[in-house]
């Protein structure tokens, strides 16, 4: 299936999820704030929150710093 995330088209397998796309990727989905088609998808719903083809996606990762 097609997605586009943070802009740039991205192709995943059927069914993934969005715990499954932040791994495939390499970013711990601790340290992350997902948002599907405009909205927000909360932290506890990562496991369960398939992606469909055609899905907009938003990743932003929190770097720490001082």
């Amino acid at each position: 299936m097609q997605l586009t995330v943070n802009g740039e088209p991205r192709t995943c397998e059927t069914g993934m999820t969005v715990e499954g796309l932040l791994t495939s990727i390499g970013l711990d989905p601790r340290k992350v704030a997902v948002e599907r088609n405009r909205e927000i998808v909360p932290k506890s719903t990562f496991v369960t929150t398939a992606l469909a083809d055609g899905d907009v996606i938003e990743i932003v990762h929190f770097i720490g710093g001082g």
